[in-house]
């Protein structure tokens, strides 16, 4: 059945490619809504809930004379003419109803699930987008894991074995390079996290813990402080000059926090505390706090999560942050002659931008293009390795992904078992 769908939605492409050719002499007027169904989380694409969500933007499809079109990554796209906010936002009300536990719907007022697409500007963008997903394999679906959301009456049990958890195996680092030109990289800062998926190893394996966002937010208050903890322990000779941690704002004012500073923080170790946009307009004048706060040590904030469509409706250089962190997406290949992006990107300042989550080189040129140099993600992981492993003598005898995976860890039987730690440690 998951072929016969996939063959169906490969056409559904071809005639959306078909239309978008017979309107290209006067594409002006026309509009896209796309809907980024492959986006929600994996139990929230069950077939049967995807025909109630098309169901919901029948009235923008109705009010404004539209077709509509699946493609084969999953996601929604309905051709129109004069789609209007208000139909998007009527859709996307009843969307947020049925669907409060995923974060998506309700990221920068849903603009990151559902956005409007508006021609002639970035007409011939979307026709390239659309044949590069014709040209494409057909993907294997994702197995859907049907796992619960932590409720409410459960976060007290979940947090007590957060507290009595040694989480120290399990914290990872992940550089932000800086480009400096000539096949040349520097390790800007590195950013000190848990994995959730890791995390979720102490808990029921039947439990989604970032589910219900609003009890991950009451929970990750106390990973915080869990964190915070588990760096002076870390069994590495080597720190970047900046590391960064991302941080509940209240959690820069706690009692931890304070320890921390005093303890670790020492010399010439500073530290960028990466707060998520949402949690930063939650609480503007927190914001302005914390960033004082952290001024006065000689540390940085960094706005974290921001896409590129937020970067344009925000004006985020209100905010002064000391850096800002875009998402890469891949629809942004096609954006290529965004002048009002470039703007925003100037006006933030271009060396205070990172891009992140580069899965490939095309991230990187895409960044590039738009003045930023400084990039974080599994694409600049396998750059640095490949750089430190031409130094390394035992660079031979353990493979890419065994030496990725040692680097990330702070300490542990998988560190230990590299013979070259220096190289391990070894900052471009």
């Amino acid at each position: 059945m998951a072929t016969m769908n996939n063959m169906q939605n490969k056409m559904s492409e071809k005639y959306l490619l078909e239309a978008l050719e017979r309107i290209a002499k006067n594409p002006f007027g026309y509009d896209v809504l796309y809907v980024s169904i492959s986006k929600l989380k994996p139990k929230n694409r069950h077939p049967e809930f995807v025909k109630i969500f098309a169901r919901l933007f029948d009235s923008v499809v109705g009010s404004a004379r539209g077709q509509f079109f699946v493609l084969s990554n999953g996601d929604f796209v309905i051709l129109a003419k004069n789609i209007t906010s208000e139909m998007v936002d009527e859709a996307m009300q009843k969307l947020r109803q049925g669907l409060s536990s995923d974060p998506i719907v309700h990221s920068h007022g849903g603009t990151e699930f559902a956005r409007v697409i508006s021609f002639p500007q970035e007409f011939a963008a979307f026709c390239e987008y659309v044949e590069k997903l014709i040209q494409s394999p057909d993907e294997k679906l994702e197995e859907i894991d049907y796992k619960r959301p932590l409720e409410a009456k459960e976060v007290d049990d979940v947090t007590e074995i957060l507290d009595i958890a040694d989480i120290s195996d399990i914290v990872k680092r992940q550089s932000v390079l800086r480009v400096l030109g000539g096949g040349k990289f520097k390790v800007l800062f590195q950013e000190f996290f848990v994995a959730i998926k890791d995390l979720s190893l102490n808990f029921d394996p039947n439990l989604d813990l970032v589910a219900n966002r609003w009890m991950f937010m009451y929970l990750s208050q106390t990973l915080d402080k869990k964190v915070l903890s588990a760096l002076p322990v870390a069994e590495l000779q080597k720190w970047p000059e900046f590391i960064s941690m991302n941080l509940n704002l209240s959690s820069v004012f706690s009692r931890e926090f304070v320890d921390f500073a005093k303890s670790f923080l020492r010399g010439e170790k500073k530290l960028i505390v990466e707060v998520k946009l949402m949690d930063v307009f939650n609480n503007l004048p927190l914001y302005f706090e914390a960033k004082e706060i952290l001024h006065r040590g000689g540390n940085k904030l960094l706005i974290d999560e921001v896409d590129a469509a937020a970067l344009k409706m925000l004006n985020i250089k209100r905010l002064e942050p000391d850096l800002v962190k875009i998402f890469y997406e891949p629809l942004l290949e096609y954006d290529l002659e965004n002048e009002s992006l470039r703007k925003c990107i100037n006006d933030v300042g271009r060396e205070n931008v990172i891009l992140a989550k580069c899965l490939d080189e095309k991230a990187l040129k895409w960044g590039i293009h738009y003045g930023i140099t400084a990039f974080q993600g599994p694409f600049m992981d396998n750059l640095e390795v490949a750089l430190i492993r031409t130094k390394c003598s035992n660079g031979k005898n353990c493979s890419t992904q065994e030496c990725l995976k040692r680097r990330r860890l702070l300490l542990g039987r998988l560190r230990d078992e590299c013979v070259c730690k220096d190289m391990l440690e070894d900052l471009l």
